[in-house]
């Protein structure tokens, strides 16, 4: 079996690094494991497995034709049988597969909140689907939507799942007091809802002003990105909220945090929260995609609806204020993790549905 991985960007994102961790696992698995990244490349670029084989395109525009020419010289050159595209990079695998009706397509959905696109994007996804033979949905809910709302035939939901192995060393020094740190990893988009965070945050500095929390991402410079900064100044948390941007090495800033968080308004199955498991870390989640299947609600971690920053505070106060509850819920979740979402269970059940 022959297999590449399409992706829009290299950047540290949940869909981006699924995209690495398929080609990487596959590249022991079988005969040719492939990633080719469309229009921008990024710090995942440095978690390529050696034994994969990379694609830069330097996509510039939605109809590129030198990039679509470059891929398909790519293809055929490898003798790539099977396409998995990640998210929006559907829609180059379609014109591949005009261009090269042999190959065989497969789409990953990873985004929570696809049915509130634009209707129009809508209408092209409903016209590329019948082209695709296979479609993966990162949560039962994004299944059952793709099934009804696109019509969709051989719709298979497959967790996402972790990997520790290619991991990019580094030196982020977390700022703020040892002891008393809460992270967030997630980037600086709107569906990860920054400003419960710093609703929590503010209560956070009143109470506990040693504890300070620590925002690793990427920093868009958007408009979304300058009104979490004004948020900041306005709160006066200046002193205990703080902005680090984009960082390779997950595991050192995860080692440096006591708790961690995750506010998303919009999810599918966050990869963020499997890496919270897989290093022991006690959470605080919003009742979001598919995070109710991992995080059980005083077991585990703390699970929150996602417009109740009271509650969500609550919640994050009771593990400020026991360390042994910290301790035990990072390990029940690591058990969950190894249990339920490593990359060895995902793998079978993907390889055996492709060739079924």
């Amino acid at each position: 079996m022959r297999i590449i991985q399409i992706i829009d960007s290299l950047d540290a994102g949940g869909a981006e690094r699924m995209a690495v961790n398929y080609a990487n696992v596959l590249a022991d698995e079988i005969q040719f494991s492939g990633l080719v990244s469309t229009r921008k490349e990024g710090f995942l670029k440095e978690e390529i497995n050696p034994n994969v084989s990379y694609l830069f395109l330097e996509k510039k525009q939605q109809l590129d034709f030198k990039a679509l020419l470059r891929l398909r010289s790519f293809v055929v050159k490898n003798k790539v049988s099977y396409i998995h595209a990640h998210s929006t990079s559907f829609f180059l695998a379609f014109l591949l597969k005009i261009t090269l009706p042999s190959v065989k397509l497969i789409w990953h959905l990873h985004y929570g909140g696809i049915k509130f696109m634009p209707t129009r994007k809508l209408l092209v996804l409903r016209l590329v689907l019948p082209f695709f033979n296979n479609i993966i949905a990162v949560n039962q809910k994004l299944k059952e939507w793709t099934e009804k709302e696109m019509r969709a035939k051989n719709v298979i939901y497959l967790p996402n799942f972790p990997l520790n192995a290619n991991q990019a060393s580094g030196n982020t020094v977390l700022k703020g007091f040892q002891g008393k740190r809460i992270v967030s990893l997630a980037n600086l988009r709107e569906d990860k809802d920054h400003f419960l965070l710093l609703e929590v945050a503010k209560k956070v500095h009143d109470f506990y002003p040693d504890w300070t929390f620590h925002l690793i991402g990427k920093d868009f410079e958007d408009d979304y990105s300058k009104e979490i900064k004004k948020k900041i100044s306005d709160f006066n948390l200046g002193d205990n909220v703080f902005i680090y941007g984009s960082r390779q090495d997950v595991p050192e800033i995860l080692a440096q945090a006591d708790i961690a968080v995750l506010t998303s308004k919009s999810e599918g199955l966050p990869v963020v929260l499997l890496e919270y498991g897989l290093y022991k870390k006690a959470v605080v989640v919003t009742r979001v995609g598919e995070v109710p299947m991992i995080v059980q609600h005083g077991k585990n971690g703390f699970i929150v609806d996602s417009n109740q920053p009271d509650l969500f505070y609550l919640s994050l106060e009771e593990l400020i204020l026991n360390n042994l509850l910290r301790i035990d819920f990072g390990n029940t979740l690591h058990g969950v993790i190894k249990a339920d979402y490593t990359a060895e269970n995902v793998m079978k059940k993907y390889l055996k549905w492709l060739v079924s």
